[in-house]
């Protein structure tokens, strides 16, 4: 039997992915052996699975190597992306036995989802093809509206599971219209053989057509990472989604989808940088302020952390309009950043939903940070670090983005992002004016903070102010997947 390219398959270039994969069906089979009492088990299973698959992705730092006929590649923008993708994976199964626990809804599924999404993300962190890119897309959003509507009991998660599910469906459907356009017109899915078409080399293509592609693929992205005007899932969906669904959707998914944006558009329609460099600028600009005016008129937490998340969107594409190695390295080190502080804030908002059976409200905060003094200092720490104000991660982000648009010649992106970023300030901050200036009119219980939900913590508080203080590393890391981009 011969195949029509050159089988080089090779298992080892996909490890991770396997493990996780693995460890999911794992899961499933699991939950019919595994007492109702001891469903809770499956959680350290994928604990374990995410470990190890971990510890293999770092072994492939350096690596550079493509398989599967040019559709997946191995180098260190995959493997940087693969560590966030499973370390903020991790997170979320941390932050989730106690809703599980409180929910009584232990069961394998909830974990084998998790572990089938990060694979989906996986694969948009690798992939260097449409057909990759479209099937990753594909198994993550899959998984995403299953978890969104994971409280099936609950109307909010209902509903938010359904507006996903149906908008999520459409956008889907406009980026594979979009990929068929590309493919009529370049004859290929290959990002490297769509952008060396573009570029000129060989045949003339179609220029409406490749252009109409382009927008449609930029429109399902867009949706992905909720820029402007492609955002209208974020806030209900946010609130309407478990907690910590609702975390996890604001971390990897996210980052996942600008992963793919930057092989698309740094690869593919790299050569017709000139045409949609002002389309995305206009997009960035959109969406930062949209996202942080829309997020001042917010009394429900969740709601103002999805605004907050759609405004930070805004920020990371500013890297993207820079474009080349400098633009790149500043989206990933924002991207890095975003997910870290973010993780830890909703780490809070899990934590006192718990423990509290409060925490959805903004005036839940009234006077914890006299009451729990540690929690309202991690809180303060995060809320400074997505407002940008030094020593954090967020600061340094924000700073070398900024710089990035000065460098390129897009100062006018440098203007509005510093702007937005004054905006936020108001509703981050507001949270700190709640902790420490105003009394609960509610008598406050003590709260005990599990084990898991103190590594939780611990872990994204040094990872918004250690590199805050020390960027070197996250700079480093940062900029040596880009520059594998353009290898």
């Amino acid at each position: 039997m011969t195949f029509p390219f050159p089988v080089d398959a090779s298992l080892s270039l996909i490890e991770p992915l396997l493990i996780v994969c693995g460890v999911g069906i794992l899961l499933l089979l699991l939950d019919l052996v595994l007492p109702h009492g001891q469903k809770h088990l499956t959680a350290w299973v994928a604990l374990g699975g995410l470990g190890w698959a971990l510890i293999r992705t770092l072994a492939q730092w350096g690596l550079s190597e493509r398989g599967y006929a040019g559709m997946v590649s191995l180098d260190n923008l995959s493997t940087l992306f693969n560590v966030v993708f499973l370390c903020s994976t991790a997170i979320v199964v941390l932050l989730s036995m106690a809703f599980l626990k409180r929910e009584e809804v232990e069961h394998a599924e909830y974990h084998a989802l998790l572990l089938f999404a990060t694979s989906g993300m996986m694969m948009l962190a690798s992939g260097l093809d449409l057909i990759t890119l479209f099937l990753g897309i594909e198994v993550l959003s899959i998984s995403l509206y299953i978890l969104a509507g994971y409280r099936r009991n609950s109307d909010a998660s209902n509903e938010a599971a359904m507006k996903y599910f149906l908008l999520g469906a459409f956008a889907s459907g406009i980026l594979l219209y979009g990929i068929a356009l590309v493919y009529g017109a370049t004859g290929t899915t290959s990002l490297h053989r769509i952008g060396e078409a573009i570029a000129g080399v060989g045949a003339p293509v179609p220029e409406g057509l490749i252009y109409a592609g382009m927008s449609l693929i930029l429109v399902g992205l867009a949706f992905k990472v909720a820029a402007v005007p492609f955002h209208m899932w974020t806030p209900d969906v946010y609130q309407g989604a478990p907690t910590p669904i609702t975390a996890f959707l604001s971390a990897g998914p996210k980052a996942a989808a600008f992963a793919a944006f930057l092989r698309v558009f740094f690869i593919a329609f790299g050569p017709a940088q000139a045409e949609w460099d002002m389309v995305l600028g206009v997009i960035a600009v959109l969406t930062m302020t949209v996202g942080n005016i829309a997020a001042i008129a917010q009394t429900n937490v969740k709601r103002m952390l999805a605004y907050s998340s759609i405004a930070h969107s805004g920020y990371v594409l500013i890297g993207l309009v820079s474009g080349g190695l400098v633009g790149g390295t500043g989206a990933v080190f924002y991207l890095m950043a975003y997910v870290a502080m973010n993780l830890g804030a909703f780490g809070i908002v899990v934590l006192l939903e718990s423990k509290a059976d409060r925490g959805e409200e903004l005036k839940d905060y009234a006077g914890i940070g006299f009451k729990y003094p540690l929690i309202g200092a991690l809180l303060s720490l995060f809320m400074l670090s997505l407002s940008g104000i030094p020593p954090t991660v967020g600061f340094v982000g924000k700073l070398y983005l900024f710089g990035t648009a000065v460098q390129t010649g897009h100062v006018w992106l440098a203007v509005f992002g510093v702007l937005n970023s004054a905006i936020s300030v108001f509703y981050y901050l507001r949270l700190l004016v709640l902790m420490y200036m105003r009394e609960s009119q509610e008598t406050l219980p003590a709260i005990r903070i599990p084990l898991a939900m103190a590594v939780v913590l611990t872990v994204a508080a040094v990872g918004t102010l250690w590199p805050g203080l020390f960027p070197n590393t996250w700079f480093h890391a940062a900029q040596e997947s880009v520059r594998s981009i353009f290898s």
